[in-house]
């Protein structure tokens, strides 16, 4: 497929810039794969359309804040943010700058502390540090929250807590699974007690997820490959889900991802290591049977992942009716929710 068949007319007025005051006050799109009638409802609404044996899958990582600032030996200025945090004090960066730095050049950080640049992997650079402990430091005093770029504005301290979800636990993510935004505990608890059930895979999302496109033929990009965690336990609830005839829902592309990567091979089994894993019209689905999701960019391939798994019409027919009827988009904007075909 060409990548101009997942572009889209949005009004930058649609762009949520703020996170609503409660978590689950956002609306919500409801409609079923490959269907072509779509429901305007509440977020909260969802617990009257999810059932009795149903499984939740969300995304537990926990976004660090690591958007940093530093200069080059020379004096330069230079942003960067962490894509992944290696061992031994090493770290893989996005980086900004006037010109590139060399293999072997010094950035200096706050408090002096010091960190080489050892080369490039593809765009991105690798840093060394002198250990584990000058990195958490600079992230923990220094760390500005990753908001995405079409935020246009600057981090303040409420985004440390709403650009998080509720259920975070492991920190790694440079960007949040943003469909889990909208879950508060007490939804969850009473999701729980109508008999929903819940569990939790770990996919770090990177900033790759915000990289675009740049092949027009779609079948020719690869992903920036992102650390997910499948645990046997997960295997096992998403196999007695379906033996009882209830529906595996992700919550997120992420969980998507991380569920659908530790399926390649045939059935469910755990998993634990990297993911570049494309999904895009014409994938084969073995596991997920429900999504909720946020509203995604243009030509990106998180569209291109609900287009695989709604159909292709159906999603952007969707897209289409959340612009006309002012949805919000994006990170902090509203949510849609996408039921198995009859």
């Amino acid at each position: 497929m060409n990548l101009v068949q997942f572009d889209y007319e949005l009004p930058e007025a649609l762009i949520a810039q703020s996170p609503l005051a409660e978590r689950t006050s956002g609306r919500l799109l409801h409609f079923a794969c490959h269907g072509s009638e779509y429901r305007d409802l509440k977020f909260l609404d969802l617990k009257h359309l999810l059932r009795e044996g149903d499984l939740l899958v969300l995304n537990d990582t926990r976004v660090i804040p690591a958007r940093l600032f530093c200069r080059k030996s020379s004096g330069g200025k230079v942003e960067l943010l962490i894509e992944r945090i290696l061992d031994a004090g090493k770290v893989i960066v996005h980086l900004k700058a006037s010109k590139p730095p060399a293999p072997g050049s010094q950035l200096v950080f706050a408090n002096n502390v010091v960190a080489e640049v050892k080369g490039r992997r593809d765009d991105l650079f690798v840093l060394q540090f002198k250990d584990q402990g000058e990195i958490e430091m600079l992230l923990e005093q220094f760390g500005k929250t990753p908001l995405p770029p079409y935020i246009d504005r600057e981090p303040d301290l409420g985004d440390r807590e709403r650009y998080q979800t509720v259920y975070a636990r492991h920190p790694g993510a440079v960007a949040a699974p943003t469909a889990g935004l909208h879950f508060d505990r007490p939804m969850l608890e009473q999701l729980q007690r109508q008999g929903v059930g819940h569990a939790f895979i770990t996919l770090h999302v990177g900033a790759g997820t915000f990289q675009p496109v740049r092949t027009q033929s779609i079948e020719a990009h690869r992903l920036h490959a992102e650390q997910v965690q499948v645990t046997p336990q997960v295997c096992q609830k998403v196999l007695a889900c379906k033996r009882r005839g209830g529906r595996v829902i992700a919550v997120g592309t992420t969980a998507v991802r991380a569920l659908e990567s530790a399926a390649l091979e045939g059935g469910l089994r755990s998993y634990s290591g990297d993911t570049s894993l494309f999904i895009f019209p014409g994938f084969q689905f073995r596991v997920v049977d429900g999504l909720v999701t946020n509203f995604h960019l243009p030509k990106s391939t998180l569209l291109m992942l609900v287009c695989a798994f709604a159909g292709y019409e159906t999603t952007m027919a969707a897209y289409r009716h959340a612009v006309a009827q002012r949805y919000r988009f994006y990170s902090y904007g509203d949510a849609m929710f996408i039921e198995p075909g009859k």
